[in-house]
C-alpha cells in the first residue's frame, strides 16, 4: 500500500490521460474521480450494473490499475448500488482533499 502524501493525493485527484479515459456504457468518458462521482450520482442502475455486477467490476478495476487507489477500488468492489458507490467515491476525494492540502 502506497503512503497518501501530498503528491500522492494531487496525482489521485488529477485527470488522466485521454487514452486512460473510463467508457461509460452511457456514452460518456470519465477523467477523474470526480467525474466518476457525478456520473455515479447521475446514471442509470442499468448503466452501473453493466459496469459491476457478479461477473466483472470495471470502476474498481480503473480506480485501481489507472487512478492507482487499491483501497477505493476494494470499496467500489463491495458496492452493491450506484449510490453506495458514488459515497465511497466522494469520501475518498474528501480524504484525498485533506491530504493535498
Amino acid at each position: 500500500m502506497v503512503a497518501i502524501t501530498k503528491q500522492v493525493a494531487k496525482a489521485r485527484l488529477g485527470s488522466v490521460a485521454e487514452e486512460k479515459r473510463f467508457w461509460c456504457n452511457d456514452g460518456r468518458y470519465l477523467s477523474s474521480l470526480e467525474e466518476l462521482k457525478t456520473a455515479l450520482e447521475e446514471m442509470t442502475d442499468d448503466t452501473y450494473l453493466f459496469h459491476s455486477n457478479e461477473a466483472k467490476s470495471d470502476f474498481a478495476k480503473w480506480v485501481d490499475e489507472v487512478i492507482g487507489d487499491d483501497r477505493l477500488a476494494r470499496d467500489l468492489k463491495k458496492s452493491a448500488t450506484r449510490l453506495w458507490a458514488a459515497k465511497c467515491v466522494a469520501d475518498r476525494i474528501k480524504f484525498l482533499k485533506s491530504k493535498a492540502g
